[in-house]
């Protein structure tokens, strides 16, 4: 098919909280290079991490943009092949519908990618929107060798999503070793992150209790399934809430806030044993996860970190989607909207996780 030769792009211009994210026309790169495809975006999440990433707020752990990603931020893409290298023409063909994750492409060869499990940790790595140019574009590169194919019953509005926000909080519920009938304490539950993270725990078994502020968010946790509300604004005292409706404590407790408060909260809520999923990512570097070490000790607590998911876990999570269980609740907009999106999740006020219509 013939291909357009400029296509829109969101592009970073200037530094810091100032910087800002304008529609422009750039180049398609439509020749897919050894191993590559080229997806044409329909539909893409924007993720408080393009915020961190567009704004550098990450600046202070050394965490900025790289050259290579072009300004063009995004990673959670959903849409059709339209170009293929023959090197993956046995994987790929135009016209197949293909997701673009966190993590674009890895070596497949060093220790954390053949192990089975870590290949989140490949030090070689290209991240779209960081390393690599994101999904804020019509037509965005990617390896065809570990883009992931979009199942039927899932639209790539919800896909898009899925691709790290979803996966990142089904990931976190797995890390929580928490079993099916023991409860589970999500804090920032009715957030972007949390309203998926209470939607997979549900469907795994768990007993969620939501934390959260205000009574819309309040509402929006019960509607998608968690047992126990507890609004922090209204509440002197979570942990003993929390130990009045668990008996012990939870037996986990995921923090999808990415607030100071949140992981001082967390060890308080576990009962002995338990363990708390750091997910939320503050920008102040002077935020600790963890507890004194004699709470830690003598509760024989667990503080685990989780970030996306594997391939594999990005395949279980969609599949979850395709079984009607679990559904993203959608902001809606555009290219030219993801200014405003990143000012609306700056003020905690972006109902759900921002999706943007890319490609007409």
């Amino acid at each position: 098919m013939g291909l357009p030769q400029e296509q829109q792009a969101a592009v970073k211009q200037g530094e810091g909280h100032d910087a800002t994210a304008p529609v422009q026309k750039i180049p398609v790169e439509s020749q897919p290079g050894p191993g590559q495809i080229l997806v044409k975006i329909n539909w893409t999440g924007l993720c408080a991490s393009d915020k961190s990433l567009l704004h550098d707020e990450w600046a202070a752990f050394g965490v900025s943009m790289k050259p290579n990603a072009k300004g063009i931020a995004g990673h959670e893409g959903a849409g059709e092949v339209v170009a293929v290298h023959p090197d993956v023409e046995s994987l790929w063909k135009v016209g197949d519908r293909a997701g673009v994750k966190w993590v674009v492409s890895i070596c497949r060869e060093c220790e954390f990618c053949t192990n089975g499990s870590d290949e989140l940790q490949c030090p070689k790595q290209l991240n779209s929107g960081f390393t690599a140019a994101g999904t804020f574009q019509e037509y965005c590169l990617t390896d065809g060798r570990y883009a992931t194919r979009l199942p039927d019953g899932v639209s790539d509005e919800e896909a898009g999503p899925i691709m790290c926000g979803g996966v990142t909080a089904y990931t976190a519920c797995k890390r929580s070793a928490v079993k099916p009938g023991q409860w589970i304490v999500m804090i920032g539950a009715g957030g972007g992150l949390g309203h998926f993270g209470v939607q997979y725990a549900k469907a795994m078994g768990m007993r969620v209790i939501a934390i959260d502020g205000g009574e819309q968010k309040g509402k929006l946790c019960k509607d998608l399934g968690a047992e126990q509300f507890i609004d922090f604004a209204e509440t002197k005292d979570i942990a003993a809430k929390v130990t009045e409706i668990t008996t012990y404590g939870a037996h986990g407790a995921i923090v999808f806030a990415a607030s100071p408060g949140g992981y001082q909260m967390a060890p308080a809520l576990l009962r002995p044993g338990g363990t708390m999923v750091c997910v939320g990512l503050p920008a102040d570097p002077t935020v600790v996860a963890g507890a004194p070490p004699i709470m830690l000790a003598m509760k024989r607590l667990n503080i685990v970190g989780s970030v996306t998911g594997t391939s594999k876990d990005v395949e279980e999570a969609l599949d979850f989607t395709a079984r009607g269980l679990v559904h993203p609740i959608l902001t809606k907009g555009s290219l030219s909207d993801v200014d405003k999106f990143c000012q609306l999740l700056a003020e905690g006020k972006l109902p759900g996780r921002a999706v943007l219509k890319v490609a007409a």
